[in-house]
């Protein structure tokens, strides 16, 4: 996780928690709320990916820091 001196997290981090599902082969996480596809290439995506993600968890209601 990304987070800033000022103890913000960044828009691009990873919403992982560290309770996967997905691996139990949940095709949405548990913990993060991600896809399988979403956990599998996040270290692929663009910062503009990777802010949408977290933008829908958080309007899911789902990111959880």
């Amino acid at each position: 996780m990304s987070i800033s001196a000022k103890g913000k997290r960044s828009p691009t981090a990873s919403p992982c928690i560290g309770t996967c599902s997905t691996v139990l082969g949940d095709e949405v996480c548990r913990g993060c709320g991600r896809t399988f596809e979403e956990v599998l290439n996040w270290h692929n995506f663009t910062d503009n990916e990777k802010k949408a993600v977290n933008f829908r968890l958080k309007m899911e209601g789902k990111l959880k820091f």
